[in-house]
């Protein structure tokens, strides 16, 4: 199995149990106002991040068609004016899904042409492209698994391992 193959992959199957959170998250829980992060955030966040750093750049980047301004951070910005990010209305989980297969879609597309070796692509990750992927995988890994927690201790939900998956 060549390398790309690999990464998308463990691309495809850490984005399958992201799904299995989102389908399986009870309604009380998706905009639970005692979360600092609510779980429809987080999810969100997650996949914009893998969508944004499976471009070649960011000025490459096409937010998805129902992006709202800063909705992907979870934090102020670290620069001046620090402000926090305004969230007014959330997701629905519906909306959610929709673009989470968009995010498949680009791993598919994405990972057989990027150049592996060249550099990132953005300026605040100094690495290669291979490492930026290795990055991306983590940070899906570490949102999925905050969200599966949130299940099992909140809802008594799991959410079933995905060691590989094929191609979508």
């Amino acid at each position: 199995m060549e390398i790309r193959e690999v990464i998308q992959s463990q691309y495809l199957a850490a984005l399958e149990m992201l799904e299995q959170a989102i389908q399986h998250c009870p309604d009380a829980l998706w905009d639970h106002p005692g979360d600092k992060n609510r779980f429809w955030h987080l999810s969100y966040h997650a996949l914009f991040y893998t969508h944004l750093y499976l471009q070649n750049s960011e000025k490459e980047f096409s937010p998805w068609s129902k992006h709202r301004e800063r909705y992907h951070s979870l934090e102020p910005l670290p620069q001046p004016p620090y402000d926090e990010p305004q969230i007014r209305d959330s997701y629905s989980k519906e909306e959610v899904l929709e673009y989470h297969r968009i995010v498949q879609e680009q791993v598919v597309e994405k990972i057989a042409t990027l150049d592996l070796n060249g550099p990132s692509g953005f300026y605040w990750l100094p690495f290669s492209k291979a490492e930026l992927l290795l990055y991306n995988l983590r940070h899906i890994q570490q949102h999925t698994g905050e969200l599966c927690e949130r299940l099992g201790t909140q809802a008594n939900i799991d959410v079933e391992w995905v060691g590989t998956k094929a191609g979508i």
